[in-house]
């Protein structure tokens, strides 16, 4: 963490990391008018699935993965927004199966209002993380801007039998979650000043926590689709999965990690309009258990910002791996199950 404290970046915007993204159903409907593309052998994954980055392949042995991440403000310390925002961006080339190789910048920022320190600090925090990550970065864009926004255009490498999608999910997987939900709501409570320093320091550490260990550990296990849980909140990106594999999905909400204090800052209040967006969007993709209520509800349809993987594995595996990433420090939980009951449709129970 960075000493420059000298502005609340998170006072600058009214949405906060990917909170900010246009909502699910909104976005559905631009993607629907688009005209459709050529097909083309060598795209992989594209635009189709909703996937997380998009896979070309160039070669018998190697593709490329690409993704493209930037949001507004998510917590107060530049350096730190920084570092999340790399995170979050580096996470989808991980979720593919793939290993990030390169980054270009995305920078708006308002640089006759803030300090050019505030800067320095953001691209700091990321450039410390894209070394933790083993990617170069090689350039990137700027903008001056009334709000500030910051993120990373990553490219990766896969092999092509090694891609992980999220349409793979085969009824009798284990679904396992590699990192706690609630971070919506958490950084909704930093902006109201709810939350203690110990709170803020916890929530920024699951943020800039990178999704590459629990990466590696899958690597050769039976992994048969995988996406990393951001905006569109835990609910979202496992209906994403279900209706890509047509295959059914069950939640078991009480075995979901979560952050501290979730659900006391859920009811005070502290729901971003980017989950509420989510829930709305689910309507008629999820049933939930009448034991769960609304407040629950609202936490698995939370906007996650640089979350963790969802990763469905075959079930005879799925202990193995879980133990795995416990051993090297993950913060792993099995969640539930992908079933062959109601293809497309998420039960929460």
């Amino acid at each position: 963490m960075t000493h420059s404290n000298k502005v609340k970046l998170t006072s600058l915007s009214s949405k906060g990391g990917c909170g900010c993204k246009i909502g699910p159903a909104d976005l559905a409907e631009v993607m629907r008018s688009l005209p459709k593309q050529a097909a083309n052998p060598n795209l992989l994954v594209g635009l189709d699935t909703s996937d997380d980055a998009g896979v070309y392949q160039l070669t018998d042995e190697l593709a490329l993965v690409q993704t493209l991440d930037f949001f507004t403000p998510i917590v107060d310390d530049p350096y730190d927004f920084g570092q999340v925002a790399a995170a979050n961006a580096l996470s989808d080339i991980y979720a593919m199966g793939g290993k990030p190789l390169t980054a270009l910048n995305i920078v708006a920022f308002p640089i006759s209002v803030l300090d050019k320190e505030v800067l320095a600090d953001i691209l700091r925090g990321a450039g410390d993380k894209l070394k933790e990550a083993g990617a170069t970065l090689v350039g990137g864009h700027s903008i001056d801007d009334k709000e500030p926004k910051f993120g990373l255009a990553v490219t990766g490498l896969v092999h092509p039998d090694k891609v992980r999608a999220n349409s793979g999910a085969v009824p009798g997987d284990c679904l396992i979650l590699t990192k706690p939900i609630g971070v919506g709501i958490s950084t909704t409570a930093i902006k109201n000043n709810f939350l203690t320093e110990e709170e803020i320091t916890r929530v920024t550490k699951v943020m800039t926590t990178l999704n590459k260990t629990a990466a590696e550990i899958m690597e050769p296990f039976a992994v048969h689709a995988c996406t990393d849980v951001t905006g569109f909140g835990l609910l979202g990106h496992a209906s994403e999965m279900a209706k890509g594999s047509n295959a059914g999905i069950q939640i078991y909400q009480k075995q979901v990690p979560l952050l501290n204090r979730v659900r006391e800052l859920a009811e005070k209040g502290a729901i971003p309009g980017g989950t509420k967006n989510n829930f709305a969007h689910l309507e008629g993709s999820v049933t939930f258990s009448e034991t769960i209520d609304q407040i629950d509800q609202y936490i698995l349809c939370d906007a996650v910002t640089s979350g963790g993987l969802l990763i469905s594995v075959s079930g005879d595996q799925a202990e193995e791996l879980l133990e795995s990433m416990i051993k090297a420090g993950v913060e792993a939980s099995i969640i539930g199950e992908v079933t062959s009951i109601h293809p497309g449709h998420i039960i929460v129970e």
